[in-house]
């Protein structure tokens, strides 16, 4: 055909036809199931269970007037050891006198001090980053938005407060997770 209009469209079909082929036959790239994975269930975590602490979830819990530790273990129904990241300290120190009392409580001997290699970095990407790295962890924080990216991260549970209590989602009953409702 003579027609610049057909040629032009046919070229632009072989064109398209050849891209096509061309990215069926690169392979994909899939991301590998964790091995700890059981469906969406974490099977690495275990009784003495490693919380880790955001800023605002200690803040919340002081609000509200709840002893952490023993709420914690009155929500999973086992032993609990709340974890500090050097990033979610740094941001306490940083708050001032306002949130003292949150500093005190963050330096009691009974939460565990866990070192971060990350220089100055935002408490938040501290703590996803800790939490992909090692799948062993439960995040406590009353974050919406942190929650949000927690929750993209499969197998990781997440602690909040709702009603005066902490409410963890995406654990098993098995493992004493409170029933909603």
């Amino acid at each position: 055909p003579k027609d610049t209009r057909v040629k032009s469209n046919n070229e632009k079909s072989k064109a398209k036809a050849q891209a096509e082929m061309e990215k069926a036959s690169k392979p994909r790239q899939i991301e590998q199931a964790h091995s700890s994975l059981f469906f969406q269930y974490n099977t690495q975590l275990g009784p003495p269970y490693h919380v880790l602490v955001d800023t605002n979830f200690i803040n919340f819990s002081i609000r509200n007037k709840m002893e952490m530790i023993r709420s914690m273990m009155d929500c999973l129904l086992a032993k609990c050891i709340p974890c500090i990241t050097d990033c979610v300290m740094g941001e306490l120190e940083r708050l001032g006198s306002k949130y003292k009392i949150a500093l005190q409580l963050a330096k009691d001997p009974r939460f565990e001090r866990i070192p971060c290699n990350c220089k100055g970095c935002y408490a938040d990407d501290c703590i996803v980053n800790m939490v992909s790295a090692w799948r062993c962890f439960i995040v406590a924080t009353c974050d919406k938005e942190l929650r949000g990216r927690i929750r993209k991260i499969p197998g990781v549970p997440c602690m909040y407060i709702s009603n005066h209590r902490y409410t963890i989602e995406r654990m098993p009953e098995a493992f004493g997770a409170p029933r909603n409702g």
